[in-house]
């Protein structure tokens, strides 16, 4: 009898062990198969579907909304991003967080395109280009308002239905290093809870194909 049972005690834990390599087996191969997925090539940003998202913050509230990517791409080497460039339309920019028919909206969507942010009349266009990439970490070289300076943030490739997208994780960006001093708090005294803050977050989604 104790025979037996020890018999079967070696066999469920046969069974488990086979289960348990077969599990790890058929991860590899799903690991494997999605690194296969992303083609080395340079892809083309899809404009309709390819997006960044911004938000800004202050003491009374946030504003949030988007602005479009007028054209871009990404390069793939051995199944990883190894670099890419964009153009971001700066006329684009929306507000989200009021109705679209709200007088305010178009007064905030109007106020961001003015001098005081933007200055799109002058700058229509905002240029990313990838320096380079450390695993997750994206690095490169953001141009607004015509300067130049060095931003990082955390993104992730993965395979699509049409090619790839890569998505990056929210980060935040001080405008005032991009001239965009408007109720800030470095260069402002006595604006008490009327301030708005330097760092806005931003977040982005590209898709692209060959």
């Amino acid at each position: 009898m104790k025979k037996q049972i020890l018999s079967i005690l070696v066999l469920s834990v046969l069974f488990i062990s086979c289960k348990e390599k077969a599990k790890e087996e058929k991860k590899e191969v799903e690991v494997k198969t999605e690194m296969q997925q992303i083609a080395d090539a340079n892809y083309m940003a899809n404009t309709e579907t390819s997006i960044l998202n911004w938000k800004g913050f202050k003491p009374t509230g946030t504003h949030n909304g988007t602005v479009a990517i007028k054209n871009g791409t990404l390069e793939v080497k051995e199944g990883k991003l190894a670099g890419g460039n964009f153009v971001f339309d700066m006329n684009s920019i929306t507000v989200l967080d009021l109705p679209a028919d709200d007088e305010y909206n178009a007064k905030l969507k109007g106020h961001l395109e003015s001098g005081d942010f933007f200055d799109v009349a002058n700058n229509p266009t905002a240029i990313f280009k990838i320096t380079s990439v450390n695993g997750d970490l994206v690095k490169g070289d953001l141009t607004v308002k015509g300067i130049t300076k060095s931003i990082e943030f955390p993104a992730t490739l993965t395979a699509s239905a049409n090619g790839i997208k890569l998505a990056g994780a929210t980060f935040q960006i001080d405008r005032t290093e991009f001239d965009i001093q408007y109720k800030s708090q470095k260069f402002f005294d006595n604006l008490k809870d009327k301030f708005i803050n330097d760092e806005f977050e931003i977040s982005f989604e590209v898709n692209a194909s060959k």
